[in-house]
C-alpha cells in the first residue's frame, strides 16, 4: 500500500486566521485536467473552486485548469484524448449539477487519460444551501479514485487556540464553518474525538484542577467525564465509544485508567512509581498504547487488554525521548514525539521494521494527528514563540499554517462523517 501522508486545512478564523502555506510540493503529482461543471453557473463556480482547492492543498496533484486546456469537451463524446496527453495529463475530470427545486446533486465522471477510457462515475447527492459541503464530497470521490486511498475533504478538524482567552475550535477541514466549542481564560488541552465524531473530549482547568470534560457537538451540552478530586488528564476514547482511557493522578503519581461511560465503573490499568500518561487505543480495541517513564526516560509501551495479567511491552528503544503516540488506523505502525540529540520531531514506526522514521526536521515538534484514511498527520510546531500547525507528506509535500494573531495548537482530526 502506498504509504504518504498529506495536509489539508483551514482559511480564515477570526483569532487565529490561518492560511495555508505550501512550501514544497510532491516530485511526481498527479496531473488533472479539471473541466468547469455544466449547470447553474453560481454553484459551478463553488464547486470548481472548492474541488481544485482541496487536491492542490494535498500536494499531490497538478490542476488544470480550463484555460491552459487545448480542447474543452461538454461530453464524453467529445474528448480527444490526444488532446489531454500532449500536455501529459493524466486524468480528466468532468461533471454536471442537477437542480430539482431547492434539492441539488452533481454527476461527474473521471476519465484515464493514459488508458483513454472513463473509470468513475458517480451521482453524489448536497444539502441545500450546503454547495462547498457538495464540493467535498466530490473531492473525497475524485481522491479516493486516483489515489486508491479514501478522501478526507468532508472530515473536520479540532484545535485550540489562544490570543488573550482559549478557544475550543471546530472546522471544516478547509477551515470553513468555524464553531468555537469552548471559551475560556483558563488553559484548554488534549482535545479529542468519539468514534462517531458527535463529541469531543477535552482537559479543562475551569475547576481549579484538570478535569475532563465530554462535550456533545449539537447541542453544547457538556459533563465532566468524571467527579472526583484527583487530577486528570490526557482522555482517548475507544474505539467503541463505550470507554475513555485516561490519567489520573488518584494515589499522588499518574497512572493509566479506564473509565466505562455508562455505569463510569474505574479499572486500574498501571501501577508503577514512574509516570504512565498519554494512552491512546489500537484501532480494534484490543490494546492501549501509553508513555512511561519506567525505563528512565519518557518511552512507548503496549498493553494487551484481553490478556490476563498483561505486563507493558517497550515499543521504542532509540532516542532519548518518544511520547504522544497514537496508532494509525491500519494497526501497520505508531506515529509519535521523537527525541534525538536536543530535537524534537513527528517520528513513524511500522510495526515490521526495527527503526524509527523522522518526518519533520523542526526543533519543537508536538501533538500529532492521524486522519481516518490513515495518510494525513497534522502537528504542532514553535516557530519564534509562536505555536503554529504544519504538516509533512512522505511523499515529499511540506506544509506550514502560520497564523497571523494568536497561537494555535493541539490538533485533532475527525473520523469520517458520510
Amino acid at each position: 500500500m502506498k504509504k504518504i501522508f498529506l495536509i489539508l486545512i483551514f482559511s480564515n478564523f477570526l483569532l487565529s486566521e490561518l492560511v495555508l502555506e505550501i512550501t514544497q510540493g510532491t516530485e511526481d503529482p498527479y496531473r488533472v485536467a479539471l473541466v468547469p461543471f455544466k449547470g447553474d453557473k453560481e454553484i459551478s463556480d463553488t464547486l470548481n473552486k472548492v474541488i481544485q482547492n482541496n487536491l492542490v492543498r494535498s500536494g499531490e496533484f497538478k490542476i488544470f485548469e480550463s484555460e491552459k486546456l487545448l480542447s474543452l469537451p461538454n461530453n464524453e463524446e467529445e474528448i480527444v484524448f490526444n488532446d489531454f496527453k500532449i500536455l501529459n495529463i493524466d486524468y480528466l475530470v468532468m461533471g454536471e449539477i442537477l437542480t430539482e427545486g431547492t434539492n441539488i446533486s452533481a454527476e461527474y465522471q473521471v476519465f484515464d487519460i493514459k488508458k483513454g477510457s472513463k473509470v468513475r462515475t458517480s451521482t453524489v447527492y448536497g444539502i441545500p444551501n450546503k454547495n462547498r459541503q457538495l464540493g467535498h464530497y466530490i473531492s473525497d470521490g475524485i481522491y479516493e479514485e486516483i489515489t486508491g486511498i479514501k478522501g478526507i475533504a468532508s472530515t473536520k478538524i479540532l484545535y485550540v487556540t489562544q490570543k488573550e482567552d482559549f478557544n475550543l475550535v471546530i472546522a471544516d477541514a478547509d477551515g470553513a464553518n468555524e464553531q468555537i466549542l469552548l471559551k475560556s481564560t483558563e488553559p484548554i488541552i488534549s482535545p479529542v474525538w468519539s468514534p462517531d465524531s458527535k463529541k469531543v473530549a477535552y482537559v479543562s482547568f475551569e475547576t481549579g484542577m484538570a478535569k475532563v470534560f465530554i462535550q456533545d457537538i449539537a447541542s453544547g451540552k457538556r459533563e465532566i467525564a468524571i467527579e472526583n478530586s484527583s487530577q486528570i488528564s490526557s482522555p482517548s476514547f475507544s474505539p467503541d465509544g463505550k470507554f475513555l482511557s485516561l490519567t489520573m493522578y488518584q494515589d499522588g503519581n499518574a497512572e493509566i485508567y479506564i473509565l466505562n461511560l455508562k455505569n463510569k465503573n474505574l479499572t486500574r490499568l498501571t501501577n508503577h512509581y514512574s509516570i504512565d500518561t498519554e494512552s491512546s487505543w489500537s484501532p480494534r480495541g484490543s490494546k492501549i498504547l501509553f508513555t512511561s517513564g519506567r525505563s528512565g526516560s519518557p518511552q512507548l509501551y503496549e498493553l494487551e487488554l484481553r490478556r490476563f495479567n498483561s505486563r507493558p511491552k517497550r515499543l521504542t528503544f532509540d532516542g532519548n525521548y518518544n511520547a504522544k503516540g497514537a496508532y494509525l488506523p491500519n494497526n501497520e505502525g505508531i506515529v509519535f514525539v521523537h527525541r534525538a540529540n536536543t530535537n524534537f520531531q513527528i517520528a513513524i514506526k511500522y510495526f515490521d521494521e526495527n527503526f524509527i522514521r523522522p518526518l519533520t526536521e523542526a526543533q519543537m515538534d508536538e501533538s500529532p494527528s492521524i486522519s481516518p484514511n490513515g495518510n494525513v498527520i497534522v502537528y504542532s510546531i514553535t516557530d519564534e514563540g509562536m505555536g503554529l500547525l504544519s504538516g509533512v507528506t512522505l511523499s515529499g509535500a511540506k506544509f506550514r499554517l502560520p497564523a497571523k494573531k494568536g497561537a494555535v495548537r493541539e490538533p485533532s482530526w475527525s473520523g469520517f462523517l458520510r
